[in-house]
């Protein structure tokens, strides 16, 4: 191989490297430290957009929110004419599916009356919402955060959360 090959190689792999840790920085300064992000704001942004573009196509007005893997919020977006009650139902979302690594919808069903968990909609402090909406974020089979929709039916929520995890895995 010749050097030039092999420069060029070298670039495309640092290129590489440097795209996916711009996403995904791992370790950042942090005010006197270094901490670690699981979530990117400006990841999470981009992924707000496209979910608010495809609920104007569906005539849809959400909150849509974005949490990190802790549950910790990232980015709150509230569409004009969203409900006011939607903002803290999306945070909600993204808390539930957190703190059980699944998506509300899938908790609902295992919530109903006679299942396994039914009733914990009524535990952590009233944070736990049993209806579609909320979806985990993940990267290479890691939690990186979640995503919570508000604003639609539990059916258009639910939709609307699903196409922001399938998009979610497209962006970079």
């Amino acid at each position: 191989m010749e050097k030039r090959e092999i420069e060029t190689i070298v670039r495309e792999v640092l290129a590489k490297l440097e795209k996916e840790t711009a996403t995904f920085p791992g370790l950042v300064e942090a005010n006197g430290g270094k901490t670690h992000v699981t979530m990117p704001l400006a990841l999470a942004v981009r992924l707000i957009e496209k979910i608010e573009a495809k609920a104007a196509e569906w005539n849809m007005r959400v909150v849509t929110a974005v949490s990190d893997a802790a549950g910790r919020p990232v980015a709150v977006h509230c569409m004009d004419g969203a409900y006011i009650g939607s903002f803290d139902v999306a945070l909600n979302k993204t808390y539930t599916s957190i703190a059980f690594q699944m998506s509300t919808a899938r908790l609902g069903c295992l919530s109903g009356p006679g299942e396994s968990l039914y009733g914990i909609q009524f535990t952590n402090e009233g944070r736990i919402v049993i209806f579609g909406g909320g979806e985990v974020l993940e990267r290479d089979g890691v939690i990186v955060g979640a995503l919570g929709v508000s604003g639609g039916s539990a059916e258009q929520d639910t939709a609307l959360a699903a196409y922001g995890k399938s998009v979610f895995a497209e962006l970079e």
